[in-house]
């Protein structure tokens, strides 16, 4: 299996470090301008928000994470570190594809749910529960895949769990386990 020199380990850590922070930085926007667009008294500038944050996903949120994980298991592939040599690098796999499967299940479908509301009934898509309900949704789990992201950043920063203790089979004891 091919190895990265130190150049060009560098510069796909950079590329995974540089997605993972536009990612960051841009969930923490979205939950910054969605909290703000919960008190709006104007519907044509409920939609706008809601159509912006939506793009704001669908050309930003989205690559960034998906460019993240690629990144990420490139690295894996391309270094030492492995798949499964390091806890903190199997916590950080586990939790990327948690976020983007959530993020796919869940927030996506409630943002857009919540633009396509709010482009049919300007205003009163505030007094209609199933947008109260998506947009509550985006917010709250929004929230929680920032924190999320941040924590990944700082496992990736800490690497708190160290290197996994593999117990490497004896030549007996494979032996006597085909037998």
């Amino acid at each position: 299996m091919p190895k990265l020199n130190v150049k060009q380990k560098n510069w796909l850590l950079s590329a995974h470090v540089a997605f993972g922070s536009i990612w960051l930085g841009t969930a923490l926007c979205i939950v910054a301008i969605a909290l703000k667009n919960t008190h709006t008294t104007n519907g044509d500038e409920l939609y706008a928000v809601n159509t912006s944050l939506k793009l704001i996903d669908d050309f930003v949120i989205i690559p960034s994470a998906n460019l993240s994980l690629l990144t990420g298991g490139l690295l894996c592939w391309l270094t030492i570190w492995g798949f499964f040599k390091h806890y903190w690098v199997i916590v950080k796999w586990i939790a990327t594809v948690l976020l983007i499967t959530t993020g796919t299940v869940w927030l996506g479908p409630w943002l857009n749910a919540a633009t396509s509301i709010s482009e049919i009934e300007r205003l009163q898509a505030l007094s209609n529960p199933l947008y109260t309900f998506d947009i509550k949704g985006v917010l709250i789990g929004g929230t929680i895949q920032t924190l999320s992201v941040l924590a990944i950043i700082g496992i990736s920063v800490l690497k708190p769990w160290g290197r996994r203790i593999v117990k490497v089979k004896s030549p007996e004891e494979s032996t006597s386990s085909t037998s």
